[in-house]
């Protein structure tokens, strides 16, 4: 029972663990793109859609839920009826844990579409933690691999 326990906590901190991925904000650096040079293009926003930003899910949630769910569920009853609840308690965990490490994984974005002063179009996804709005004159920062809207 003690290794089941400790299984649990595992699963249940290897959890919090996935949901910690890189930022798509445009206001968070990581410490590799510290002092580290980014071409700045000039331009004007066309547009901003809604989206939804989603991060794999690596199966830890339903683990997690599993393991737990397995855990309460043998502790509810005697012989027989605590394994029969037991499973029970692992498959609802597990559908459960993984609903939630879905929703964990969901961050809502914008697409944001900039005509650049050259007259190319760009879109670029990124959490919407900064407001845009149609008209508004903005920068494009990259560094070749990633690029950001700022103001």
């Amino acid at each position: 029972m003690k290794s089941l326990s400790s299984l649990a906590v595992l699963s249940c901190a290897a959890l919090l663990g996935a949901c910690a991925g890189p930022p798509n904000s445009g206001n968070v650096y990581s410490s590799y793109q510290s002092m580290s040079e980014q071409s700045v293009r000039l331009g004007v926003v066309e547009s901003v859609r809604n989206v939804t930003i989603a991060n794999p899910d690596s199966g830890v949630g339903a683990l997690s839920g599993g393991a737990l769910g397995g855990l309460a569920g043998s502790r509810i009853g005697s012989g027989g009826g605590s394994a029969a609840v037991g499973i029970i308690g692992a498959v609802a965990g597990g559908l459960l844990g993984d609903r939630v490490e879905n929703d964990v994984n969901r961050k809502p974005g914008f697409e944001i579409t900039v005509r650049l002063d050259n007259g190319e179009l760009r879109s670029i996804t990124q959490l919407a933690d900064e407001l845009f709005r149609p008209g508004e004159r903005v920068r494009l920062l990259s560094n070749g691999y990633t690029t950001r809207v700022t103001h």
